[in-house]
């Protein structure tokens, strides 16, 4: 059968394209895709090419399929797989394999960056032994197809929360994930993995007392509050405050007043900006871990770090390059159960066609998640211009006055009857 999907070939060099699949063989499984976030990582994947980790074998004989964050339906399950999935299911990918290669040593294969035939920008896939044997073909029991895509972002940030690590009383024994009841700082927090973060560190099991949320947009920090409400965050036992530091002629101090005079247990980084992360090593406190959440594209980013602090303070560093399995399943129980609710990352929708330019402008294009329906045909759009969209008229019109008047109605975030109602009426691709 034939899919259309996104390749690429090189640096920046994406295209859509329509080619045939073989028939799956028997440890293969056919999947449609029906939704794909575009992650930042595939930005860095076009921009890097062939000298990307994840790149698996040259690009220009071997074109991958991009997109990591996806969810759809199983087609057609292959005979060894046929006690496990079904034809019908919903699913989600866990895209980080750990596959070992012939020496046993895990590989960084992974759909959306290694593979000619399964990425998330795609009408339909062959999804390989590889993922089912690392047990990363996940159900999704849902309504709805975009939480499903949110469940690999969520999961970072996840795989993050658990990865910080502090000392038990002078022992060597590392507690792992940030301290129960202690302080947590999230610094340049706001943009849509940011805000998952808030979300996950008020409404997680393991809880801090107080969370402290810096930014340098007033713009952004007021729709942070918004969605993730101070009241909310104290009903969950946390005291979350928001505060920006462009104006601060001390941030560091300020941050500290705020937490009581006291400086951070656990300090995380969302920007891959140097006086940022040098202002989180200045917050660290005694037995304090940093974790370096955004991955750069300079391959020689660097920044300072106090290790008198290191030494004596027993100051730790941590960073993560996703999620794993168990992190994904969290995510999806979470989302199932109500318990996170990540729409608020999703700020603008489009079609397969809007795929490869949004994805090499993604650090240009503002706003969160860029959400794509992949069997469909439509110019990314952000949320809040739906009704703006309509009002020009043209072939769309009716489709965004309609979008824009559903998602209107919920504080102009996405939801499962805007889904309904884009795959029932925006056009096929």
């Amino acid at each position: 059968m034939k899919t259309k999907a996104v390749r690429i070939y090189g640096v920046n060099d994406l295209r859509l394209e329509e080619f045939e699949l073989a028939e799956i063989r028997d440890d293969e499984i056919l999947a449609r895709i029906v939704s794909d976030s575009i992650c930042m990582s595939s930005h860095k994947l076009a921009l890097q090419g062939d000298a990307h980790k994840r790149v698996r074998a040259g690009l220009k004989e071997n074109p991958a399929i991009i997109g990591h964050e996806f969810c759809g339906v199983l087609e057609k399950v292959g005979s060894k797989w046929a006690g496990k999935f079904r034809a019908g299911d919903r699913f989600a990918i866990q895209p980080a394999l750990n596959y070992p290669d012939k020496n046993g040593a895990a590989t960084l294969w992974a759909p959306g960056y290694s593979y000619q035939y399964i990425g998330g920008d795609a009408t339909y896939v062959i999804i390989p032994k590889e993922v089912m044997e690392m047990d990363c073909l996940l159900s999704y029991n849902a309504d709805n197809f975009f939480m499903g895509s949110l469940s690999e972002p969520v999961s970072c940030i996840a795989g993050a929360f658990h990865a910080q690590y502090h000392t038990r009383g002078g022992s060597y024994v590392h507690d792992m994930g940030i301290v129960e009841g202690g302080s947590l700082a999230l610094l340049a927090s706001v943009g849509p993995m940011g805000l998952g973060a808030i979300d996950y560190a008020i409404h997680a099991d393991r809880r801090p007392k107080r969370v402290v949320v810096t930014d340098i947009d007033d713009s952004r920090l007021k729709r942070a509050q918004e969605l993730l409400r101070v009241e909310e965050a104290a009903k969950q036992g946390v005291e979350l405050v928001y505060v920006n530091t462009k104006d601060c002629g001390d941030p560091v101090e300020q941050l500290k007043q705020i937490n009581g005079n006291k400086l951070f247990d656990d300090v995380f980084v969302f920007a891959p900006v140097r006086p940022v992360l040098e202002m989180g090593n200045k917050l660290l406190g005694h037995d304090g871990c940093l974790n370096f959440f955004a991955g750069p594209t300079d391959t020689e980013f660097s920044a300072l770090f106090n290790f008198y602090n290191v030494h004596y303070e027993s100051h730790h560093i941590v960073g993560t390059s996703g999620g794993n399995t168990d992190d994904m399943r969290e995510s999806l129980a979470m989302m199932a159960a109500g318990t996170l609710n990540p729409v608020f990352m999703i700020t603008h929708i489009g079609g397969l066609d809007a795929v490869s330019q949004t994805t090499i402008d993604l650090d240009k294009i503002p706003g969160g998640k860029k959400l794509v329906y992949t069997h469909k045909k439509l110019p990314l759009t952000a949320i809040k211009d739906f009704g703006a969209k309509g009002k020009e008229g043209g072939g769309l019109a009716a489709l965004f006055l309609g979008l824009d008047k559903i998602c209107t109605n919920r504080q102009s975030l996405w939801c499962k009857e805007a889904e309904d109602y884009l795959l029932a009426n925006a056009p096929d691709i």
